[in-house]
Parts: C-alpha cells; structure tokens; sequence
C-alpha cells in the first residue's frame, strides 16, 4: 500500500491529519508551504488542480477534500478499525455529519474566519452575523448529542472530522458555552490520545 498525504500547518488538512493520527495509518508525508505558493506549482497541480490542501495519494490515486479523505480513509481502513461503520444507516448517518461540518458549519466559520484580515470589508457587521449563524448550527450539533457521548453513539470518524471545525471556532474565540453538550462532547474527544498528542503539538 502507497499512501502519500500532502499538507499545511494551521489548515484544514488538520483533518484529515487527525484522521491519519486515530487510524495509525502509516503514510508518506509532504509538507507545503502555502505562502510560497507550493501548491500551485504545475507537478501539484496535476494531482489537485484546485490547488489546495489537503490531499491524499492512495495506491496511485489523487483524492482531495477534506470531507471525502475522511469518508473514504474511514471505509478502507475504519470499519476494520471500528472507527467508521459498515455499509449501513449508520454509515449514513457519519456521511451526514461530515458533510454537514464541511458545508454547513464550515461555511459559517470560515465566514468568522475571514473578519479577521486586516483587509475584511464591514468586518463587525460580518463577524456578527457569522457568530449568530454559527448559534444556530451548534444548536443542531448540541440537540445531537443530548443523551450521547458521540454523535454515533459510540466514538466515530464523524466526531474526529467536526472535532477539528469545533476546535477551530474555540482557536477564533468563539463562545462555545452555551452549548452545554459540544462542550462536554469537545472534552471527551479531547481525551483521545491521538487527538491529545495533536493538540499538545498545537500549543507548542
């Protein structure tokens, strides 16, 4: 098996890092430099010509966004792993939370994200109402996982994937107390060792 993972400090190839982490996949790992512009380079850009990261090579095969290297890595290596379910409502039900941190919480955070550059038009405006969307979809994620410790039930690669969007809220300080059960969910999620060992790597 060849597996190569492309990636960037502080992006969300951080996902699919933390995936690779709870697997214990052993990979190949090339480090771009996103302010250099490593990946717009013309041999990146025949695997991904979107021209981001992440990105993972399997066996030959280019596969990019973060939400699809999490599917696909938790079918091929998780189910043996029991960290991804096997075809079932149950693997839909993983398929509907990663998608849903990808396009439905993402796209709020990264509008909060965005109000932090210097050049950001009606930031204050903009930032509100991303922090008000953003209640909204914690809302949904809370109501979740009221009287469960993860999203499946048990701990899944869903709960890895949101775990990065919702650390990344807290890195924009984001208030996420009022959300009582992502919070203790956060917590729990926190004490996986593979999750530690990146955050302990974060803070240093």
């Amino acid at each position: 098996m060849s597996l190569t993972f492309y990636y960037a400090p502080m992006s969300t190839a951080s996902l699919t890092e933390a995936v690779l982490a709870e697997l214990g996949i052993p990979c190949e790992r090339v480090r771009l430099d996103l302010k250099a512009g490593d990946t717009h380079q013309p041999e990146f850009l025949k695997l991904n010509p979107n021209g981001v990261v992440p990105m993972i090579v399997h066996d030959g095969t280019p596969i990019w966004e973060s939400a699809a290297i999490t599917m696909y890595l938790g079918e091929v290596f998780g189910v043996d792993a029991k960290l991804y379910p096997a075809l079932s409502t149950k693997r839909g039900e993983a398929m509907k939370w990663i998608a849903w941190g990808n396009v439905t919480l993402g796209e709020a955070a990264s509008r909060l994200a965005y109000t932090f550059s210097p050049d950001a038009e009606g930031a204050a405006y903009a930032a509100e109402k991303a922090k008000a969307d953003l209640a909204v979809r914690l809302k949904v994620l809370d109501g979740a996982l009221e009287g469960k410790s993860f999203l499946l039930g048990e701990y899944s690669l869903a709960d890895t994937h949101l775990h990065g969007f919702v650390t990344w809220l807290g890195m924009m300080q984001f208030d996420l107390k009022p959300f009582s059960q992502v919070t203790e969910w956060l917590k729990r999620c926190n004490q996986r060792p593979a999750l530690a060992k990146l955050l302990e790597g974060l803070s240093k």
